[in-house]
């Protein structure tokens, strides 16, 4: 993850608020890696979110301090592991 998460090929990073949601649309790719992010303290310190009309979550950028990487939830099949 470097430095955190970056949009890459999309002009924001798309975050959903509920886990039901974010395995719903990462499956949409495949196997979704489900991370855990600190959006609370994001906001508190300063970074910008916007709510799209299909209401997700928005942000430019993810800095790994902002990562709970003790929650990274990898879905196989229908499984959790």
């Amino acid at each position: 993850m470097g430095n955190g998460i970056k949009a890459m090929t999309r002009q924001y990073m798309h975050l959903s608020s509920t886990e039901e949601t974010a395995i719903t649309v990462g499956r949409r790719r495949g196997k979704p890696v489900i991370l855990k992010i600190n959006a609370r303290k994001m906001c508190e310190d300063g970074y910008r979110f916007y709510l799209s009309e299909n209401k997700v979550w928005l942000t430019d950028f993810v800095p790994k301090e902002y990562i709970n990487k003790e929650q990274i939830i990898w879905y196989v099949s229908n499984t959790l592991r």
